[in-house]
């Protein structure tokens, strides 16, 4: 399965998510942002804590369901010498998901600088003995 891949996320957020409520992240790195901007509600995304540019087949993280994307741009003023003041704006998306399963990474199909990351994943195996 190909599917955009968000990466270089906390190890306590996926935790989170693998209790299976839905959790809502608030995501302000470039790379992840650009790949957010080419999802939808109702599209699976494979998270990871691994930093896109060490992604590698083998590597594990989870798969989730997209439930909803808000796109905010937050202005910030900074203050120096009195006289002087600069103006910056920092876009950070707010990406609600609910976990869907484990998984694996097959092999990665993109990951260019200002484009998506893109991965080719498997379901990871789920036994239960008993």
């Amino acid at each position: 399965m190909e599917i955009p891949a968000l990466t270089s996320l906390s190890p306590e957020i996926l935790r989170e998510l693998k209790r299976g409520l839905p959790r809502t992240l608030e995501v302000q790195s470039a790379h992840n942002v650009i790949t957010i901007a080419n999802i939808e509600p109702g599209d699976h995304v494979f998270m990871t804590s691994v930093d896109s540019e060490d992604l590698y087949p083998g590597d594990r993280g989870i798969l989730v369901d997209v439930l909803s994307i808000a796109v905010s741009m937050k202005r910030l003023i900074e203050f120096s010498s009195g006289t002087h003041y600069e103006e910056r704006e920092r876009t950070s998306v707010r990406v609600q998901v609910r976990y869907c399963a484990d998984s694996t990474v097959k092999s990665v199909v993109d990951r260019a600088i200002f484009g998506p990351t893109r991965v080719d994943v498997v379901r990871a195996p789920c036994c239960h003995a008993g």
